[in-house]
């Protein structure tokens, strides 16, 4: 789901991601009732007491702030609470899938074949998105692919009953009642009517899973009918993602990364985002791809070793940082340039990954982190996290016991702190 590119990192960004293929495809241009596609549909659902009261509240507010009280009406009559979004939306999942995996399964053949197929049937729109903003066609397909599986499942939710709920009862109250606020000025615009607007329980919406304010800054009319359509016109879909990334400040002909091979001795304390150096002084330091041709001519890069110093490495350049700008994992990000890669005819990752390592639960890493502590090797507040100070402590430590210094953590590292 793209992220406002004014916003700081939103833990709402990854709930409109689909990240395994759907059981179902659905045609661009389907029409959805809300009533018909949702999953509450069928079950009588208890309203709070108070939630008709917040909600003309509510109502009140959006008409002082400009709403009209037709689109007020359309909009907001009969508008529902949802306590299955409120249920996802405090689901804080304890396991977390290995890369691999995830890539395994955003990456798989089928996914592959479809997404050749996609662009096969949608090349005119696709490269005319291309020139217009410098963003690569597989590119556009490839997050197109992973956000909704090319349109077989970005959600069926109602945006506004989503919003709705998280904004009188979520986490985020004050950012879901402004996304709230913007689908109703994009339903006043013109450009969707109300039942049409679906998506995820976090109220990402369309086939590449915009949220509201998202799509009022970057939706833009591919096919020329006046009105910016990410539900059901695919030209739209892949000109409002193509306007985003290069808002997001991607680069027309730089690739988003290669893969390489570091030199013995590396030092992996380099290998994170923040640490950016030109390809030649990569180069200079010993960097190749792992194809043997020249790195792309960078003149800003970093190294990174997802799964430590036993897995693929990568140098990404300014376009990787982008795709981050769209979702704020590492997962994603290679997801879409491999998918991309794949979609293009390019082999995907060739470096193995370490399958038998078990990486951690949310759990083990705050115990990884508090006996990392305990041992003198700093990481901060014990979170659940692996950021860039576990990976600091976490390196102090591998270095301590004479081990490849990576800040990958695995059960077995956790054991030996034990």
């Amino acid at each position: 789901m793209p992220r406002p590119l004014m916003l700081p990192l939103l833990l709402l960004a990854l709930a409109g991601c689909q990240s395994t293929p759907p059981p179902a495809q659905a045609d661009a241009g389907q029409e959805a009732s809300v009533a018909a596609t949702s999953s509450e549909a069928a079950v009588e659902v208890v309203q709070p007491a108070d939630f008709s009261t917040w909600l003309a509240q509510f109502r009140r507010q959006a008409r002082a702030e400009g709403i009209g009280e037709a689109t007020l009406a359309r909009a907001l009559d009969g508008l529902r609470y949802r306590p299955r979004v409120i249920e996802l939306d405090r689901h804080q999942p304890e396991f977390v899938r290995p890369l691999w995996e995830y890539l395994d399964s955003a990456v798989s053949a089928q996914r592959v074949n479809q997404g050749r197929a996609k662009l096969a049937d949608h090349r005119d729109a696709a490269e005319a998105a291309a020139r217009r903003y410098g963003v690569p066609a597989e590119i556009l397909v490839a997050i197109w692919g992973i956000e909704s599986n090319y349109g077989g499942n970005f959600g069926d939710f109602s945006t506004l009953e989503a919003l709705a709920t998280l904004a009188y009862d979520g986490r985020r109250r004050d950012f879901a009642r402004g996304e709230l606020l913007a689908a109703l000025r994009i339903i006043e615009a013109g450009d969707i009517a109300p039942q049409r607007m679906i998506g995820s329980w976090a109220g990402a919406m369309g086939h590449t899973q915009f949220i509201p304010s998202s799509f009022e800054a970057y939706a833009v009319d591919g096919d020329g009918d006046g009105r910016r359509d990410i539900w059901g016109s695919v030209p739209d879909v892949l000109a409002s993602t193509a306007n985003y990334l290069a808002e997001a400040g991607w680069r027309r002909g730089e690739p988003w990364g290669v893969e390489v091979r570091l030199p013995a001795g590396f030092d992996y304390a380099q290998a994170e985002l923040s640490t950016r150096l030109s390809a030649r002084e990569w180069a200079e330091r010993g960097v190749r791809s792992l194809s043997g041709t020249p790195l792309p001519d960078f003149d800003t890069a970093s190294v990174l070793v997802p799964a430590g110093a036993n897995g693929p490495a990568f140098l990404v350049g300014p376009n990787y940082r982008a795709i981050l700008r769209y979702n704020n994992a590492t997962s994603y990000a290679l997801a879409v340039g491999t998918l991309a890669e794949r979609i293009a005819g390019r082999d995907g990752v060739m470096a193995g990954w370490p399958r038998g390592e078990q990486p951690l639960t949310r759990g083990q890493v705050r115990e990884l982190q508090e006996r990392l502590n305990a041992h003198g090797f700093a990481t901060g507040t014990p979170d659940g996290i692996l950021g860039p100070n576990t990976r600091r402590g976490l390196r102090a430590f591998q270095r301590s016991i004479g081990e490849a210094a990576d800040g990958f953590a695995t059960l077995r590292l956790l054991d030996a702190l034990r």
